[in-house]
């Protein structure tokens, strides 16, 4: 079972991981920070949007079962990928679209799949997801991991997260863990 890493960050990293934990193939999803220039950062030193960092999430996934181009097409359908610095209420760099990449071949995909979904149109505005590559990943504390499964009640997953859900597992059905 070949494992491989992704690193994405689409708007708050408890999305992102709730979503990639119910796709049948990804081993672990882990939220965290990078793209920025402070080391070890916390999660209010990210908020204040000083650190460069954006949330993101890091999925580990059987390339048996899926490719890094399935692990991005279904973060194309999760995010906004038109708005840049922001998702919804979200505001600020940390929230911003982005790719960290693992390898070449990661960015290469990246490149076709928005110059696809561009050619294609898509989306009714331009894509402004950057695609880099990962320097380091810090993984945030503890208390936001599994965030989701762990609060379902709480008034932002039960507001932003549990709809993105129900959107995730209506155009994946097919893909979702038993």
């Amino acid at each position: 079972m070949p494992i491989e890493k992704a690193t994405l960050g689409g708007g708050c990293f408890w999305c992102l991981d709730a979503v990639y934990r119910k796709l049948d193939g990804v081993q672990s999803s882990t939220c965290g920070y990078a793209g920025g220039h402070k080391p070890d950062p916390t999660y209010r030193e990210v908020c204040s949007g000083t650190t460069g960092h954006a949330e993101v999430v890091q999925v580990e996934y059987d390339t048996d079962k899926m490719s890094y181009r399935d692990i991005l097409e279904v973060f194309f359908t999760i995010h906004d990928p038109t708005t840049k610095d922001r998702q919804g209420a979200d505001v600020g760099s940390q929230y911003r679209s982005i790719i960290l990449t693992h390898d070449e071949a990661q960015a290469e995909v990246g490149r076709e799949l928005v110059s696809e979904l561009t050619k294609e149109r898509v989306f009714s505005k331009p894509i402004v997801t950057d695609i880099g590559s990962l320097e380091k990943f810090w993984r945030a504390e503890e208390h936001h991991q599994d965030y989701y499964a762990n609060h379902p009640g709480e008034g932002y997953c039960a507001a932003v997260i549990a709809p993105k859900l129900a959107k995730f597992r209506k155009r994946w059905a097919e893909r979702l863990k038993a």
